[in-house]
């Protein structure tokens, strides 16, 4: 999740696109931000919290911010709230500071496990807590729950008018909490109000779905679509070995809608797979230059469409136009998001954690994707036409590959 014509709602979008690419420090090593209300989100490494003394951002350095914060604390007053405020008048389009509760639970996220109940939570246009999503095989999904249904209580406590975050939090239980503590949930579907008693159960996340369409009848060659929801740890490799065993003559429709992010590494290793090497994206950390490149030995060969939408953005982002610029594949949808820039975070002496700008990355024609997104070579539109899909395959085949 390009710009202002996105139809999303930009605070609860900019608080998830802060965390897409929150650990760049790491990255650069080779070492190292889903529908934002999701029970879990980035991981935190001990390395990623080392930002520079002096990192300027946007009027503002992470010195500032902690000694904001400080001063907060000794006169018996909220650190993070102080923290915010000095953020705020930053002009820091991406700046953000997270309770230290929610930012341990984004990091189960990037990690593909987590311990919770299994439902993602949103806003619904009445400004409503519902469920969004419900995990297949989670206790949530056991006991009936459904998207749309209403979450009214969490333990008994309202959720009305409290952030996404901070109900994804409490459903989530403590920090250092374990499978099978309970939850009771004050739901409502409809005009039926019932109260439902959990146990939360350690769950994993598989963002990369592999499937194949099209004539599959003797030599004819199909489509391998390939969806990626997010990048999380290993969904790069999982990408990498759905190419590799893709049969021989097959297209690659690689799905990038609504792809909120993730790991930059496990984009980058996601473009090794069609990538001989090279150049994937550059990117500055205060003034720095530094480079993105894609290991060796990728199919360069095979068809290629990538599948975008307003809802791809930040790591998604990267790999599009890393493979858009080097000619690989032709992109089809509409303008994707446009979240371009660099995070770091920094721990506040109450534990919550800022996250500041501190540079902006460019894909391999030199192109700012950061405000601009991508444009695809092939744009969809909402007519009454072919779907995305559809257009998708059919510029697929086109190239030799699919049906």
């Amino acid at each position: 999740m390009s710009g202002p014509c996105l139809f999303v709602q930009p605070r609860r979008i900019r608080r998830r696109a802060a965390l897409t690419l929150v650990f760049v420090s790491v990255l650069a090593t080779g070492a190292a931000v889903g529908s934002w209300g999701a029970e879990p989100g980035p991981r935190r490494d001990a390395e990623a919290g080392r930002i520079p003394a002096g990192a300027y951002v946007g009027g503002v350095e992470s010195d500032q911010v902690k000694a904001a914060a400080a001063a907060a604390q000794e006169d018996g007053k909220s650190a993070s709230k102080a923290a915010r405020e000095v953020v705020s008048r930053s002009g820091d389009r991406w700046g953000a500071v997270y309770s230290a509760r929610e930012y341990e639970g984004f990091r189960q996220n990037l990690d593909g496990v987590y311990v919770g109940v299994g439902i993602s939570a949103h806003r619904d246009a009445h400004g409503r807590i519902a469920v969004e999503r419900v995990e297949p095989g989670s206790p949530a999904q056991k006991a009936g729950i459904r998207a749309g249904d209403r979450l009214r209580t969490i333990d008994g406590d309202s959720v009305t008018g409290r952030p996404v975050t901070e109900v994804v939090a409490l459903l989530r239980g403590p920090a250092d909490g374990s499978p099978g503590s309970r939850v009771e949930l004050g739901l409502r579907r409809g005009g039926h109000e019932w109260e439902q008693t959990l146990r939360r159960a350690r769950l994993s996340t598989d963002p990369v779905t592999v499937d194949r369409l099209g004539d599959q009848e003797g030599d004819r060659p199909g489509t391998v679509l390939i969806k990626v929801d997010s990048f999380t740890k290993g969904s790069g490799e999982r990408i990498r070995r759905a190419v590799r065993s893709a049969p021989r003559g097959d297209g690659i429709l690689l799905d990038l809608r609504g792809n909120s992010g993730g790991l930059v590494s496990e984009a980058v290793t996601a473009a090794s797979s069609f990538l001989d090497g090279g150049l994937v994206a550059t990117y500055d950390v205060r003034g720095t230059q530094r480079v993105l490149n894609a290991r060796p030995g990728g199919d360069t060969d095979r068809p290629l469409v990538v599948l975008v939408d307003g809802g791809t953005m930040s790591a998604a982002e990267l790999l599009t136009g890393a493979l858009q610029d080097r000619g690989r594949a032709v992109v089809v949808g509409s303008r994707t998001f446009g979240k371009g820039s660099v995070q770091m975070p920094s721990e506040l002496p109450d534990g919550s954690v800022a996250e500041l700008t501190v540079g902006h990355y460019r894909t391999p024609a030199g192109r700012n994707v950061d405000g601009a997104g991508i444009d695809p070579d092939l744009t969809v539109g909402d007519d009454d036409g072919p779907s995305e899909e559809a257009r998708a395959r059919t510029v697929l085949s086109g190239l030799g590959g699919g049906s």
